[in-house]
């Protein structure tokens, strides 16, 4: 698969699923074991209000392709977007999405456990 032919909506598709994996790992390795517990912990990080945080954070830690590849996935953002999300933030939510799935698709591991490892610490900070 040819990540440079698909568009911001596929890209932040699979990267919703990265971050997701990613997230629910993270969980389990804090020895969380209770579904209820991880479940509500995991709204916490995956939600397009912390994909929102997250970005807003990290965006001057991006290079040049890595916001060009945010703007494809926010623009691409369908205009139908669920009621009790915030569109902003779903906007968002998409760019940032579509970055993880870029960096996973390019094999670019280290840059994306550097941004992923980055999610989770802003989140866990304003867990507080």
């Amino acid at each position: 698969m040819d990540y440079k032919l698909l568009n911001g909506a596929d890209l932040a598709y699979l990267g919703d699923a990265v971050y997701e994996l990613y997230v629910r790992e993270y969980l389990l390795n804090k020895n969380i074991t209770k579904t209820k517990e991880l479940n509500k912990l995991a709204i916490n990080f995956v939600s397009a209000k912390a994909h929102a945080l997250i970005f807003n954070s990290i965006k001057d830690f991006l290079n040049e392709d890595e916001m060009a590849i945010y703007l494809r996935g926010r623009n691409k953002a369908p205009s139908n977007h669920r009621k009790n999300v915030n569109r902003s933030d779903y906007l968002i939510s998409s760019g940032f999405e579509a970055i993880i799935g870029y960096l996973y698709l390019s094999k670019n591991t280290s840059r994306l456990n550097e941004i992923l490892d980055k999610s989770i610490s802003i989140v866990e900070n304003n867990l507080c």
